[in-house]
């Protein structure tokens, strides 16, 4: 069953995942944080958005080189940040409200996806470890498209993967990026902000929740159908 209404029903639900799914946001902001401070340096929000819910959007690597006015060895910088990364990963939960939004979404006949910025395979690993990889239909990484958000691309290839119209995709996000990336595709976009994104300006998101367990996703749907599906990139407004 779809949504129905006045506005165009929604048939399937596109979640982001870092940050979204499981926080895996945090943990690599503080992992860079502390190697910034064991040389000296600090590093902020104001930096650190550039990198989220995008692939190459900042470089602290060339960032905290270009600080310390020395060079730096890539491979050892990386290999310390990522042990405490991936540490820091293995401990997060699913964040509240994912695995009854997946339920919700099943009840009520909508297909349901994965697209992020992210490889697939990292994804994939979270997914399947947090027993949650079969209630997503499709998958799409950063390795499916040419653009990664803010583009539009990953949600136009995983409309076109679910056979779904993307004025048809609900959106979930918690980055500027996503935000932007949903609304260039044409969908509307419910944000859900973490710890890191509360903290910066939201394009304009068609709603904003506290986590996917403040409110069910009958009432979300509800909420929407009067809403109209935002302007595909390129389209006139």
């Amino acid at each position: 069953m779809s949504g129905t209404g006045a506005g165009t029903p929604i048939e399937a639900v596109i979640f982001d995942f870092d940050g979204l799914i499981l926080d895996t946001e945090t943990p690599i902001f503080e992992a860079w944080q502390a190697a910034y401070r064991r040389r000296g340096h600090d590093l902020g929000i104001d930096e650190w958005q550039h990198a989220l819910g995008t692939h190459g959007g900042f470089d602290p690597f060339t960032h905290l080189g270009g600080l310390m006015g020395a060079a730096l060895s890539r491979d050892e910088l990386l290999a310390e940040v990522q042990a405490q990364n991936l540490a820091a990963c293995d401990a997060q939960p699913l964040l509240p409200g994912v695995a009854t939004v997946l339920d919700e979404a099943r009840r009520l006949g909508l297909s349901t996806a994965v697209a992020s910025s992210s490889t697939r395979g990292w994804v994939e690993g979270w997914l399947l470890r947090h027993e949650v990889r079969d209630r997503f239909d499709v998958l799409c990484g950063r390795e499916d498209v040419a653009r990664v958000k803010p583009a539009p691309d990953l949600f136009l290839l995983v409309a076109k993967r679910l056979d779904r119209e993307p004025a048809r995709c609900l959106v979930f996000e918690d980055s500027p990026n996503g935000m932007r990336a949903a609304r260039a595709a044409g969908m509307r976009c419910v944000a859900v902000p973490n710890r890191l994104t509360a903290k910066l300006r939201l394009p304009e998101p068609d709603l904003v929740v506290d986590s996917l367990a403040s409110r069910p996703l009958v009432d979300l749907l509800a909420d929407l159908r009067g809403a109209p599906a935002a302007h595909p990139e390129g389209a006139p407004a």
